[in-house]
């Protein structure tokens, strides 16, 4: 088969187009033909070695996190699935590769594709779908009339954060330019703050939740002071936390590492009576479940920018890199 590949880590390299070996299939797998491929920063970020501290995969690997396709084989003691099964996923960590013609991936991290969605549409979901339910549903629980503030909200987890928190009740505020204000409004965000000439400090106070996409550091003090007592900062850029190296199991001399990388924001939220912590979203077709649900009812909707081409991959992963993409980029594999 056909696959994109990390051949050496490095902002400046490219995926390689390259002849790759089936995958095998294990007895709880599913052998996915991808159809499309949903593109993220974390494709970027794996290939140029920014994860290799708790994620280190050795080259030459394929990446991609994002997968829409059809079942063409499936492990022994496959149950919940069968050949022909329209599905989505985001394969777990260690796992990844969905930039290939075939994926194969535990049947506990994949779930029927949303009937209301082509393989495109579908492909844009897992990952964001899936960062947004662990932040706002299993680690925020966010409950009505409650005030979140979305970082980033023309983004691709922003808008479909946005669409969550509103479905949870909440009163949602955001930032995004101004050239993408009505997209925002569109997705339900009631108060919606254009970055480039506001500052969201002198317009938002006692919020519940933050969920926050931005490197900056200031940016990361300003949004822990506009929570009120008791509120949470859900960070998806880090810096991570020892309960994050405690969970994935890490060494003890990387788990001292992330405990000095985090130790100041960590001490900020204490000050201010508040919570912080990193999400490093997990694969989880039971979640994914709960998307699909939602998604044919009707209440959350994918945004999707571009669709290439699968030989243009090198180039969608460019175009995510600019930080100007308004919701989701595609890769059309099949």
């Amino acid at each position: 088969m056909k696959a994109f590949v990390v051949k050496k880590y490095g902002k400046k390299e490219t995926l390689n187009l390259t002849d790759w070996a089936e995958p095998i299939v294990n007895e709880n797998d599913v052998l996915v033909e991808v159809h499309s491929a949903g593109v993220n920063l974390l494709d970027s970020l794996i290939r140029n070695g920014e994860f290799k501290l708790f994620l280190p995969y050795k080259p030459p690997f394929i990446n991609g996190h994002d997968v829409a396709g059809v079942v063409t084989k499936i492990g022994s003691k496959v149950s919940k699935f069968k050949v022909g099964d329209e599905v989505y996923s985001r394969p777990p960590d260690y796992q990844i590769g969905t930039f290939a013609e075939f994926i194969s991936i535990d049947e506990k991290d994949v779930a029927l594709k949303p009937k209301n969605l082509s393989m495109d549409e579908a492909a844009s979901i897992p990952l964001v779908g899936l960062t947004s339910w662990q932040a706002l549903v299993e680690i925020g629980n966010v409950k009505k009339g409650q005030k979140v503030f979305i970082q980033a909200g023309s983004g691709g987890v922003g808008t479909f954060a946005i669409q969550l928190a509103k479905h949870l009740g909440a009163f949602v505020a955001t930032t995004t330019s101004s050239k993408n204000i009505d997209l925002v409004k569109s997705l339900g965000a009631d108060l919606i703050i254009d970055y480039k000439i506001e500052d969201f400090e002198t317009k938002l106070e006692d919020y519940d939740l933050v969920l926050h996409s931005n490197r900056d550091a200031k940016i990361l003090e300003k949004s822990l002071r506009i929570l009120k007592p008791g509120g949470q900062l859900i960070s998806l850029v880090g810096p991570p936390t020892p309960e994050f190296a405690n969970a994935i199991g890490l060494p003890w001399y990387l788990k001292f590492v992330i405990n000095l990388l985090s130790l100041s924001a960590r001490k900020k939220a204490k000050k201010l009576n508040m919570s912080f912590k990193f999400l490093f979203m997990r694969a989880e077709g039971k979640q994914l479940g709960e998307i699909t649900k939602l998604i044919e009812a009707g209440i959350m909707k994918p945004v999707i920018d571009k669709v290439f081409t699968f030989e243009q991959t090198n180039e969608a992963l460019s175009y995510i890199e600019t930080g100007r993409s308004r919701g989701k980029v595609v890769i059309k594999v099949k």
